[in-house]
């Protein structure tokens, strides 16, 4: 029963975070997002200009199924970000592993006080 417990836990936290990830990545906020940045004191124009050229290309990049006639270049942004993805994954996992052994030895516990 826990496991089952756990396990749609995970599944609805994924597609929460699927929701979360579409809404805010809409064209609406990004544009809003652009404005905003551009509106930063004296580095805003700056920032404003790599953003737009950054967000085009992963749309470029999205539409085109990653395929874009050669190798695509990898920026130190991408890297970080990929990198801080991969780190939620495995937080998530060992998260989901922890709360099973938990409620595995909880059960094994209660199990054998019991007899």
């Amino acid at each position: 029963k826990a496991v089952v417990s756990t396990q749609s836990t995970g599944i609805v936290k994924m597609h929460i975070q699927m929701l979360f990830v579409i809404f805010i990545f809409s064209k609406h906020h990004l544009e809003t997002l652009e404005t905003l940045i551009s509106q930063i004191p004296e580095i805003g124009p700056a920032l404003h200009a790599p953003f737009v050229e950054f967000m085009d290309k992963q749309k470029l990049r999205l539409r085109s199924g990653g395929k874009q006639g050669g190798a695509p270049s990898e920026s130190v942004l991408s890297k970080c970000f990929e990198v801080f993805v991969v780190g939620m994954i495995l937080y998530f996992v060992i998260s989901l592993v922890n709360s099973l052994a938990q409620q595995y030895y909880k059960d094994n516990v209660e199990g054998k006080k019991q007899k």
